[in-house]
């Protein structure tokens, strides 16, 4: 683990991420317009060949169909029919899509998904989650349990707080590093991720800002892309296996190949400039409170 505890402005970085929005709030999405139902009926199970293990967030949701977003930001459209076996870590819930649809695919529901291949797309043969999960998809979307309404307080605090604030103190930064072209985590860069998080956890009105980076290697645009989806690779392991919270996290952004931290005409500078910054960040406003 690399920690830099020197504080550092931001503003340019920060001026930018503040145009668009400076925090993200886990939400239920409408369901995507893009997904069109047909009706079309599906064949047996049993006559069907077995198609690819899906895994990812349940990212929206049109009668029997739902996308799923993976880590890399790929999309996915399975069907779900009343053969569908919904799991979750307490046991199977029940067959009947009409009972499950409203009550157990929740958008921002983290899923495994086991298909198989039909004329008509990839249909859905077992969904499965874990009971956490279930739990916080279901108190998002009520919006009425205690835990979500101190959360949102918390929240709303934060944005008053934070509205014509453009400085913030760095109280650490990991750096975590990738091989060429990729943005699959490591082991090492997992355990760091978590022990950053802990750390951010101990520290009072701490937030979290994830920004990508790549080498000299490839074009603008693929780097631009590449530092994204690293970004979103850090960001989505840091929710989900580290269980920091979304509202704690500023909007994540990738830089490509700006703001090397080594040259990019050696192997090992561009090893440590294929990395993604995780700064844990408190406003000057509210540091000390």
């Amino acid at each position: 683990m690399h920690i830099n505890t020197k504080r550092v402005e931001l503003t340019a970085l920060f001026g930018m991420l503040c145009a668009t929005s400076s925090t993200i709030v886990v939400a239920q999405q409408p369901a995507d317009p893009t997904i069109i139902v047909e009706g079309t009926p599906i064949e047996d199970f049993a006559t069907l060949a077995k198609g690819p293990e899906i895994k990812g967030i349940i990212s929206a949701r049109n009668g029997d169909k739902i996308k799923i977003t993976s880590t890399n930001g790929a999309s996915t459209i399975i069907i779900v029919t009343d053969a569908t076996q919904i799991k979750t870590g307490g046991g199977l819930f029940a067959g009947n899509r009409n009972k499950l649809a409203p009550n157990a695919l929740l958008n921002g529901l983290p899923v495994t998904v086991k298909t198989l291949q039909s004329g008509s797309g990839l249909v859905a043969s077992q969904i499965t989650f874990r009971n956490n999960d279930f739990k916080t998809a279901t108190m998002i979307r009520n919006g009425t349990a205690q835990q979500f309404d101190e959360q949102t307080a918390a929240t709303e605090a934060l944005r008053g707080r934070m509205g014509d604030i453009d400085k913030y103190n760095i109280k650490g930064t990991t750096n975590v590093y990738f091989d060429t072209g990729k943005h699959m985590l490591s082991p090492q860069a997992k355990q760091e991720l978590c022990a950053t998080a802990n750390t951010a956890e101990a520290t009072d009105n701490a937030l979290m800002l994830v920004v990508g980076y790549t080498d000299s290697v490839g074009s603008e645009e693929y780097n631009q892309t590449l530092s994204e989806k690293r970004a979103s690779s850090v960001i989505n392991y840091l929710q989900q296996a580290c269980r920091w919270k979304p509202y704690r996290m500023l909007t994540p952004t990738g830089m490509a190949e700006s703001d090397p931290l080594a040259s990019n005409d050696t192997e090992e500078g561009k090893a440590q400039n294929r990395r993604v910054s995780v700064n844990i960040l408190v406003s000057k406003g509210l540091d000390g409170l």
